[in-house]
């Protein structure tokens, strides 16, 4: 529906209909649907000049399928047919035109078809009826066969034009009206099962979605460096084992491969609710394995791997043992229930016991060439899911952001892209994210070559030149998951949507080896080459001293123990600064939130008189609420985050910097003194500690997590609260409330304060909003004073995690100059005890090992330009 066809006559004409004053906010798609609906009803009725009771009946039973008992609607129904037959509408074409002229060529037909459910109640189409329908049809540009195709349905006569069947099929298809509302959702489905069932389409032999060869080669590669990184790991080992080579060294080589061994690719699908996300993901597989349904279906995260038998594996929140399902159980317990997606969902998902489904299989291509794919709960629809969605980004390598065709990148969907893309790139909001994939679904439903060129022109003009959300080629897509998915099944090798699809897979598969990957296993093979280096210093230095080439003299040891001490002592001095900084960032930080919190309500409740919304009073108070409740959420998150990321963040610098520069003072004075003995004795020991440090740092790439992406490590300044969560666990505090949904606890409290009578949903518009505002405003900081510790409590944990972290550096890179030091003391005592004989077989021991080394060093080199 076109909203922006909705005009002031518009309005005007549904207020004269309904006898209300009436706004353009309150002009939602179900309200003019429905004024529409009434119109051709009761138009099919008087018809053939007589009322029977079972078109009485009919109608009745569809408005109250269509619309849930107690809703407002209902009332506003009830006077929409009243000013309707009082005026005779039904014969008012021109302004049913104009009323209709917002509508779809799919709302078109499913206005028609209830017309023609209408005219079969009484067991037969009356020919005037008929008459009526067509004259309606004709001038809603309404496809002849289309007609036929109905009449024939609803008068259970043989349809014969079958691919006019498959076309009414796609146009009611439920699924593409879920962007509206689930009224439409309702009338389509109600309208699809009076339909004649689909005729199967033979099906051939099932073609693969993609080879994926380059990702193949990528796990070749992989492999490849997996057995480098296991030989050097063995000379490692037979270093340590002899004395000869550090055992960090033999660690972190072990940490790099049980990563290059688990190592995956983490490709995370999100998005609104409903914008066929679970066809999506069973078209990339090529097969039909997540639950379709024509409402919000995603429950929780689903994990998608591959597995050398067919299992499911269900974990959970508290802790407890995973248990291993059936596929029956996992198409229950990855679905919310229908009565929940249609009223809503955010009570049974906070409830929910079920952390994720991990769903292994033997077959799916993709899976079985390194990537892990997750459905992740549909955004903007409940909040729990939301922040879960959040979580499952934290370790995203690549995210496909799914919107629908006819409905392409809301102004919801920006700005949950904007969202996205700040989470992607570590809060930076200047430059666009490379990993986001944009994908245009069920673009089988735009039927004009003028209106594909429409959205696609919108769909990149917002995510490249207006908000920069997304960077990179071939980041935007344009598909039919479900008709890629039967071509697939079906064996249609040249089918036009399989080949779209197959592009945009193509492109996510490059992204995935190329920008993901190569960087990954280069970063790898980069600190493998480094391990090496240190480990050729460290047997050149022992080769010194078996050569006497290097000799420490008994008046240099008391010097070395007393270099070690002065370590030591540094070491305990930045422990004692660390710490007591700590504490006066912690002071600091208590002060700054007092401050913060005296002022926030007067903030928030200015905020809030710039709070807007699409939904109207009359009919869509629970919409309107939950849009003011989003607001006031965004807000008050935007409000934390603003007081972390200027005032807390400035504390911490402020603090961090005096630790900072004592560190560097310590370090430098460190290394000047291995100068100074280098300068003496002709030693390495700069050379050594210098490694050692860009070891340690390559050792954090590729040891953490399971996914490519928490093998990149870029040192970005997100922000104070990045990757904390501060934010979301802010939502989840204010949107819960014991048992009831925050949107519930509104609505109670304002009808409670009605005063009886209609309730206050028919009062001055103005007035309704200004109560809901002050309502939300009032609950939501009502909840904040009840969470405000607990949030502080994380904005502290993540002060003192800060220190920690600097401590633990600081105590490594002592650590490190102690064993330098320590490893030049233990080689001389060992060369003093050694003869002659000794010290030649151990030369040639290690020449060997050297020798060995530089082969490794030449296999990685040979493996790096074919990774890209």
């Amino acid at each position: 529906m076109n909203k922006s066809l909705i005009t002031p006559q518009t309005v005007e004409l549904v207020s004269r209909l309904t006898g209300q004053k009436l706004s353009k906010e309150d002009m939602s798609p179900p309200v003019v649907f429905l004024v529409a609906l009434v119109t051709v009803l009761l138009g099919v009725i008087y018809a053939d000049g007589t009322v029977s009771a079972e078109e009485t009946q009919r109608m009745r039973t569809t408005l109250a399928e269509l619309i849930p008992a107690n809703n407002s609607l209902r009332q506003l129904v009830m006077l929409m047919a009243k000013g309707v037959k009082e005026n005779q509408f039904y014969k008012n074409l021109p302004e049913f035109l104009a009323l209709t002229a917002c509508f779809s060529e799919s709302e078109k037909l499913l206005l028609i078809s209830f017309g023609y459910q209408m005219s079969a109640a009484d067991g037969t189409i009356d020919k005037r009826e008929k008459e009526y329908l067509k004259i309606i049809a004709k001038r809603l540009e309404v496809d002849d066969r289309y007609l036929t195709i109905l009449e024939a349905s609803f008068s259970s006569q043989v349809i014969r034009d079958t691919a006019a069947l498959d076309e009414v099929y796609l146009l009611l298809d439920p699924a593409q009206f879920q962007s509206l509302d689930s009224l439409f959702v309702r009338a389509a489905s109600h309208i699809i099962e009076h339909l004649p069932a689909k005729p199967k389409p033979q099906i051939n032999q099932k073609v693969l979605v993609s080879s994926y060869q380059e990702l193949k080669k990528f796990q070749e590669y992989r492999e490849q460096l997996k057995g480098v990184c296991d030989r050097l790991n063995q000379i490692i080992t037979d270093g340590h084992e002899r004395a000869v080579i550090t055992d960090d060294l033999a660690g972190k080589i072990k940490e790099t491969s049980d990563k290059l061994q688990s190592q995956c690719f983490r490709v995370v699908v999100v998005g609104e609710f409903s914008k066929g996300k679970s066809t999506l993901l069973n078209a990339l597989l090529g097969e039909e394995i997540q639950p379709v349904r024509d409402l919000p279906c995603s429950g929780t995260v689903t994990i998608l791997k591959y597995g050398s038998e067919k299992r499911v594996i269900c974990r959970y929140k508290d802790g407890r043992d995973e248990e291993e399902i059936s596929p029956e159980q996992y198409q229950e317990k990855a679905s919310i229930s229908e009565e929940a997606a249609l009223v809503s969902a955010e009570d049974e998902i906070a409830k929910s016991e079920i952390a994720e489904i991990v769903f292994e299989h033997p077959e799916l291509e993709l899976c079985r060439n390194g990537v892990e794919i997750i459905d992740s709960p549909g955004l903007n629809e409940a909040e729990e899911r939301t922040l879960v969605t959040q979580e499952v980004l934290k370790k995203a390598d690549a995210v496909i952001f799914l919107t629908h065709a006819q409905s392409v990148l809301t102004n919801k969907e920006q700005e949950l892209l904007k969202d996205l893309k700040k989470e992607l790139n570590y809060g930076k909001e200047d430059e666009g994210a490379k990993n986001i994939f944009v994908v245009v679904n069920f673009f089988d439903l735009l039927r004009g070559e003028v209106s594909r060129k429409q959205i696609r022109q919108r769909a990149e003009k917002i995510v490249q030149e207006k908000n920069q959300i997304i960077a990179g080629e071939n980041r935007i897509h344009f598909i039919s998951a479900q008709s890629a998915l039967d071509a697939v099944l079906s064996g249609r090798q040249n089918d036009e949507y399989l080949k779209t699809f197959q592009a945009f897979t193509s492109s996510l598969e490059k992204f995935l080896t190329v920008e993901r990957g190569a960087i990954s296993l280069k970063q790898s093979a980069a600190g493998l080459k480094k391990i090496i280096d240190i480990s050729c210093a460290e047997l050149n230095q022992k080769r010194e001293i078996l050569d006497g080439k290097l000799t420490l003299s008994q008046q240099d040891k008391p010097k070395i123990f007393e270099q070690m001490a002065q370590v030591s002592g540094r070491d305990v001095k930045i422990r004692v600064l660390a710490e007591e900084l700590r504490e006066k960032s912690l002071d600091e930080t208590l002060e700054s939130w007092n401050e913060w919190v005296e002022g926030l309500a007067e903030r928030l409740i200015a905020k809030s008189n710039r709070w807007t919304s699409e939904h109207g009073h009359i009919m869509g108070q629970d919409k309107l609420t939950k849009d003011y409740a989003n607001q006031f959420v965004r807000d008050i998150t935007q409000e934390i985050e603003n007081w972390g990321n200027q005032k807390v963040q400035a504390i911490v610098r402020q603090n961090m910097a005096v630790l900072e520069k004592q560190l560097t003072e310590d370090i430098y004075a460190i290394r000047q003194d291995f100068e100074k003995f280098d300068k003496q004795k002709s030693s390495n020991l700069v050379a050594q500690f210098n490694n050692l440090a860009i070891a340690s740092n390559f050792g954090g790439i590729g040891t953490s997590g399971s996914g490519i992406a928490s093998s990149i490590s870029e040192v970005e300044d997100g922000g104070f609260f990045g990757g904390l969560g501060i934010g979301a666990a802010v939502g989840a505090a204010l949107l819960f409330f014991t048992g009831l949904g925050f949107i519930g606890v509104i609505l109670g409290a304002l009808a409670a304060g009605a005063g009886g009578g209609l309730g206050w949903s028919w009062l001055d518009g103005d007035s309704v909003k200004a109560q809901i505002r002050e309502k939300v405003c009032e609950l939501g900081l009502e909840k904040f004073n009840e969470s405000a510790d607990s949030i502080f409590e994380k904005v502290q944990e993540k002060i003192i995690d800060g220190f920690e972290e600097r401590i633990k550096a600081s105590n490594g890179v002592m650590k490190e100059a102690m064993l330098l030091w320590e490893n030049l003391l233990e080689d001389q005592e060992k060369r003093d005890r050694q003869s002659q004989e000794e010290c030649d077989a151990e030369k040639v021991w290690i020449e060997n090992k050297r020798q060995e080394l530089l082969q490794v060093e030449k296999e990685i080199e040979t493996i790096l330009p074919s990774v890209g």
